[in-house]
């Protein structure tokens, strides 16, 4: 039985990055129903923090060498990953880079498997399957500009180095707001931003979808 996992690091769970994990699970499922188990994991639903330096992930002899040992509602969900057939991680992109609740995360996840030796040190370096799907407000155009790529890349490499490379997709210029005359937000043409959507969020479903699938070949 596989079982494969996806991380939403947005406080929303019915929106854009939400609705792409979903599909990537569902495409993760599609390849054989009865034996792919999937869960989505909402990071805002669960109260812990980053790493807080305890340092017992490397204590010499300790019971909690080589994993974290705070015990919080995070510490579940890490032993389910480790021992997991594929990880999809989702976020929406604030100030161009994950948002903290992801990046508080990715420390807990990263930080027991970093080794202050040039030994592994007992430390078995564990082959995951992962992907990253990120969804932003700003158009391509305006990702390669501001080099977007340079903020997001430091944790790909991160997964890359502890599990394998990761698949990657963006999800460009996404709807914001169900209405945009709610909110301050006149810099955006929302007659675009909704012929946007249409045109291309079907095409961003599909390509999630298509990850789902390829983590399970």
């Amino acid at each position: 039985m596989k079982k494969i996992y996806a991380i939403n690091g947005s406080p929303r769970k019915n929106w854009n990055t939400a609705t792409l994990l979903d599909k990537a699970l569902e495409g993760a499922k599609a390849s054989n129903p009865y034996e792919v188990v999937t869960e989505r994991i909402d990071l805002y639903d669960l109260n812990f923090t980053g790493c807080r330096s305890c340092f017992a992930c490397k204590r010499i002899g300790g019971e909690s060498y080589g994993k974290c040992a705070v015990r919080d509602d995070l510490h579940d969900v890490l032993e389910k990953l480790l021992a997991s057939d594929g990880i999809i991680i989702g976020s929406p992109i604030y100030y161009r880079n994950i948002t903290g609740e992801l990046h508080s995360f990715y420390e807990r996840l990263f930080f027991p498997y970093t080794v202050y030796s040039s030994h592994p040190s007992g430390i078995e370096r564990k082959y995951i399957p992962t992907a990253c799907i990120y969804t932003m407000n700003v158009t391509e155009a305006e990702f390669k500009q501001d080099r977007y790529d340079l903020y997001i890349g430091l944790w790909e490499r991160f997964l890359e180095g502890f599990f394998g490379q990761p698949e990657v997709m963006y999800a460009f210029n996404t709807y914001q707001f169900d209405d945009y005359t709610k909110y301050v937000s006149d810099c955006f043409d929302e007659k675009d931003k909704a012929l946007h959507r249409d045109r291309q969020f079907g095409t961003d479903c599909d390509k999630a979808y298509q990850i789902g699938q390829n983590m399970t070949k």
